[in-house]
């Protein structure tokens, strides 16, 4: 997904694929829009091949063509709808021409000759398709470009000097303190209590006047010992449904009516208190697993389209692991792979991708999630029950989106790692190795789980069909897009 850039250091597969994931992982939330058995589905292949092939307009027509010259259903509008869609939102990804990146570039090399360029872009470290026959960039990709080629990093340097992270510091000096005052085994440490105010606003007339836009904002779950007082303070409407704590995706719903020529914007403002764990492992702590348990077995299977254990994922794990059969020792192994090989890049969207673990082993990089699926394929096929964690990191002028997962030791529980953050810069290798089991208290968990249905249910194709971050919306016409709203998160600690 194009997240915001996120400030951490640490922090294409075949498109038909990804199309027809796109409408298998929507049926169940669109199964009333879905064709009737009895209908005749629609052959869309040459659409799907032309905009594979980067023909999106021609695609687009095309498409136009079928919806005026044939009577359809609503599930077989929906079904060319979704397929559309999906080249929209590579456009969108991929926003910048040629002119964009010189100019952006222009400000740290004088002289910049073609084959250096093509260079970048066959390494993937310049990201770039061919769409309508014109070279397209990804929207980060010149930011991204300074993280993955170490050459144009220095230069970058040259003129904006070297940066020194806070994020970085600030995490070394908390987590240093969260070790110190841990007394007992994994116990919560360095509460945090903040006041939230979370806004989405709804660009003017992307919804007629008088429809009524339908909302879903991030709340934090009940249930985790790191997350608790949670209150809702007040919201704009006033009338919001809170999502039972049973939903793994957790919200909160409103609604609220179109004003003609005026943006419609929904507000929530709450209070949370959020603490830092750390568990101090060692591999005689860790039993074997009870793999007939529920726990071992949901935590372990694959998970298709993004948790799945194909010959190139078994192959690199079983040379990770070199014959580790500890499984805090395997955990520490994948990790420290990752850290060392996948280096921390913005991100495009999630919802353009088949299998996103995949794209990662390709380019070598990938932002927190996208880290956090890999690290969880990795580990599911050899063994370890992990599960998936998310939300927003709320470190003081670092607020962000953000994932991280949780890993299951028999005997333990759940420990939570956060693959992205990676091995600090320290000599104590306590401190060093913090986020292998560890989390500071800066974290706002929304999800337990990712692709999982929303309360009450939406109607349409999710703008981020995995994670649940910025929010969802939606009205009668269909989905609105990031593109068609914005979001801020405002923090107050107290």
């Amino acid at each position: 997904m194009i997240k915001p850039e996120p400030k951490d250091m640490n922090y294409r597969i075949s498109l038909k694929r990804r199309i027809a994931f796109v409408l298998l992982s929507m049926v169940t939330v669109l199964s009333a829009c879905q064709p009737k058995p009895q209908e005749k589905p629609l052959n869309l292949s040459k659409i799907e091949k032309l905009i594979h092939s980067g023909e999106i307009k021609k695609a687009g027509a095309i498409g136009d063509s079928i919806k005026n010259s044939q009577e359809l259903s609503p599930g077989q509008i929906h079904q060319l709808d979704s397929l559309l869609e999906i080249g929209r939102r590579i456009r969108i990804d991929f926003r910048l021409n040629e002119q964009d990146i010189e100019t952006r570039l222009s400000k740290y090399f004088q002289k910049l000759d073609t084959t250096t360029i093509n260079g970048w872009e066959r390494s993937g470290k310049l990201e770039m398709r061919i769409i309508d026959g014109q070279k397209r960039y990804f929207g980060n990709a010149v930011s991204n470009l300074f993280r993955l080629d170490d050459e144009a990093r220095k230069w970058k340097e040259k003129v904006d000097g070297v940066q020194v992270d806070s994020l970085d510091l600030f995490c070394l000096q908390h987590t240093a303190k969260v070790i110190s005052e841990t007394k007992s085994f994994g116990q919560t440490t360095s509460p945090v209590t903040m006041k939230l105010n979370y806004t989405i606003e709804v660009k003017p007339n992307v919804v007629p006047n008088g429809e009524i836009i339908r909302c879903w904002m991030p709340f934090p779950r009940q249930g985790n010992a790191r997350q608790k007082n949670i209150n809702l303070l007040k919201s704009d409407p006033e009338k919001a449904m809170g999502a039972p704590e049973s939903k793994l995706q957790h919200s909160v719903y409103l609604e609220k009516k179109a004003q003609k020529d005026q943006p419609t914007t929904f507000q929530i403002e709450f209070e949370v208190e959020t603490s830092a764990q750390y568990f101090d492992l060692t591999p005689d702590m860790i039993k074997p697993y009870d793999t007939s348990s529920p726990v071992y077995k949901e935590n372990t299977e694959e998970r298709a389209p993004q948790v799945v254990f194909t010959p190139q994922i078994r192959q690199l794990a079983t040379r990770i692991l070199q014959g580790e059969t500890n499984s805090l020792l395997k955990v520490q192994k994948i990790y420290n792979w990752i850290n060392d090989s996948v280096r921390w890049a913005s991100a495009l969207e999630y919802s353009t991708f088949e299998n996103i673990p995949a794209y990662v082993l390709k380019t070598h990089h990938g932002d927190c999630g996208m880290q956090t699926l890999l690290f969880m394929t990795l580990a599911r096929s050899q063994g370890i029950p992990v599960k998936w964690q998310s939300g927003w990191m709320l470190h003081p002028r670092e607020v962000n989106l953000h994932d991280w997962c949780e890993v299951y030791y028999e005997g333990v529980g759940w420990v939570p790692l956060d693959q992205s953050f990676g091995l600090q810069i320290s000599t104590d290798e306590k401190i060093r190795n913090f986020y292998r089991s560890g989390i500071d208290a800066y974290r706002l968990i929304v999800n337990d789980d990712y692709s999982r249905k929303l309360s009450p249910e939406k109607k349409f194709l999710r703008s981020e069909p995995y994670d649940f971050q910025r929010g969802e919306l939606e009205w009668e016409g269909g989905n609105l897009y990031f593109d068609q709203w914005s979001w801020h998160m405002d923090v107050e600690y107290k």
